[in-house]
């Protein structure tokens, strides 16, 4: 019996190595045509596979080792790539003789980028499919993809135009592209300079991305209005954009949350492009960012947010030298329901929180101010982070952000460096319409908590210190009603209040023993 049983075992292990895998497929790139000498345009060849594969019902197209050059590949229903070992799939330039497909109509409104409303100008792209994935340790290198940004060349300035998005006639934006697919599986492999977009999928519905490794020059995935998504094990370093980014644009034609989504497990960053796939993890470089406001590298739910976000948690999760957390709503949707637990951060670049309920509004006319609720994070540890512009907690004036609880959170700030102390925003702007990043707001009066328009608020067995002196209060409460505050310890001000709140009510505070200083209202 125990013989059999290691028989059997052996036989599974035989049958699921990859090398059985390409001898089990018909469907190998190479027997389509395909060079793989990272030269020759192997496009048909890649696509000829898919459709033989499709034509029999489904398969899995194998990659064997070798460079594929490519334009567009276009998934098919019930259809898996494999990249194995030493196979790297490379997006074509400008001069490799050819073009990839040109981007469709779009959802022909005017309410997110031009990176969000086409899918097609991509070097994989899949819509309305059901049942595919893409598998395999092998390497996917978005070479000849456009980042996205825009351009001020004199030519469309000319011609009455400001800026338009960088990309040659016939160029491609994304790595991978997906729209109204179910049943998708990405697994095992690397993206590297993934354009604009590594990974943008938009209405997608059982969502699996796990164990992947992405080193980008914009963002890193994008999950847009998709339903029931696992993120799981990932590394991702995106300088120049975010990591790991929740949308619920309008690029449907209309609005639908991302709801019930899992992101555990992952590791994001802005190290130096390239640095991190080498493991030399630079940080040297001032590289462009679309905003200019450092390194990204982050986990976001937001900026577009038309349709809302419901039902998220994210666990067990590593930031470093990035940006922190961002929840945003600002088009007018729903933010509720999310758990945020087991996050550690270092060399933050700007706030570890930053939850903000604006009123950009880009989207139908008819749309009304949404709101962000019931929202609970706990156990997160931040070493190293910019004070200048705090954690900000931030609604509007009769559009408080709700429901809010904070656990067991230790911050260590860098203090304000005393040229800065002259940009200290005394009022600070409600900015109701910007864009929502921390910068905007300028250099706050707290170095530790930024809270405004907020109702119900906990906060328990939260230490916020600072790595040198700092003059500024820890804590600002502005129009605040029932805020809880128990075991907090607040490294004290060597000038000033330690907490400071203004047309405030039922703030419920109590110190741990050690903690020192003086507490400000100003009613």
């Amino acid at each position: 019996m125990k013989k059999l049983s290691l028989f059997c075992s052996l036989l599974l292990l035989f049958f699921c190595h990859p090398l059985w895998a390409n001898i089990l497929s018909p469907y190998n790139v190479r027997d389509y045509g395909a060079v793989g000498d990272g030269k020759t345009l192997d496009t048909e060849a890649i696509n000829q596979a898919i459709e033989a594969a499709a034509a029999a019902g489904g398969g899995t197209v194998f990659f064997p080792a070798g460079k594929y050059l490519s334009y567009s590949i276009r998934l098919k229903s019930n259809i898996s790539l494999f990249l194995d070992h030493g196979s790297t799939l490379i997006a074509a330039g400008e001069g490799d003789k050819g073009r990839y497909d040109d981007p469709e109509a779009g959802p022909g409104n005017k309410y997110q980028d031009f990176g969000h409303s086409h899918w097609k100008n991509s070097l994989i792209w899949g819509i309305g499919l059901d049942n595919v994935a893409i598998l395999g340790t092998g390497m996917i290198d978005g070479k000849g993809l456009s980042r996205g940004f825009y351009s001020t060349n004199k030519h469309w300035e000319n011609i009455g135009v400001d800026a338009r998005p960088y990309m040659w006639d016939g160029g491609a934006n994304k790595a991978i592209a997906l729209k109204l697919c179910k049943n998708v599986t990405l697994k095992d492999f690397t993206i590297v300079r993934g354009g604009h977009f590594g990974i943008l999928a938009t209405g997608v519905d059982n969502l699996t991305i796990d164990n992947l490794k992405m080193d980008t020059n914009r963002d890193g995935m994008d999950i847009d209005c998709c339903r029931h998504v696992t993120i799981s094990n990932c590394k991702i370093n995106t300088p120049n954009d975010d990591a790991i980014c929740l949308k619920s644009s309008y690029a449907l034609g209309e609005a639908r949350a991302t709801e019930d989504v899992v992101i555990t497990n992952c590791q994001v960053s802005g190290y130096d492009l390239g640095t991190f796939i080498d493991g030399t993890y630079q940080t040297e470089e001032a590289d462009q960012v679309p905003d200019q406001e450092g390194p990204t590298g982050r986990i976001k739910m937001g900026t577009e947010s038309n349709g809302g976000f419901k039902n998220i948690t994210i666990s067990n999760c590593v930031f470093k030298h990035c940006r922190g957390l961002a929840l945003e709503t600002v088009d007018g949707a729903l933010l509720e329901d999310i758990v945020i637990n087991n996050i550690t951060m270092r060399d933050v670049t700007n706030s570890p929180f930053f939850l903000r309920l604006g009123a950009r509004m880009r989207g139908p006319d008819n749309a009304k101010v949404g709101r962000l609720r019931r929202v609970n994070i706990s156990n997160v540890n931040v070493y190293n982070a910019d004070s200048r512009f705090s954690s900000i907690i931030s609604g509007l004036p009769g559009h408080p952000i709700e429901e809010v609880s904070l656990s067991n959170i230790r911050i260590w700030y860098r203090p304000l460096p005393e040229e800065e102390e002259k940009n200290i925003q005394q009022e600070v702007p409600e900015y109701k319409e910007a864009y929502p990043e921390p910068q905007k707001f300028g250099v706050l009066p707290s170095y530790g908590f930024f809270i405004r328009h907020v109702r119900s608020i906990a906060m328990h067995n939260v230490r916020v210190h600072v790595l040198g002196e700092e003059r500024r209060t820890a804590i600002y409460f502005g129009d605040v009603i029932g805020a809880e505050l128990r075991d907090i310890t607040l490294d004290v001000p060597s000038t000033g209040d330690k907490v400071v709140s203004e047309n405030s009510e039922h703030l419920d505070i109590h110190y741990s023993k050690e903690a020192k200083g003086r507490e400000k209202k100003n009613e």
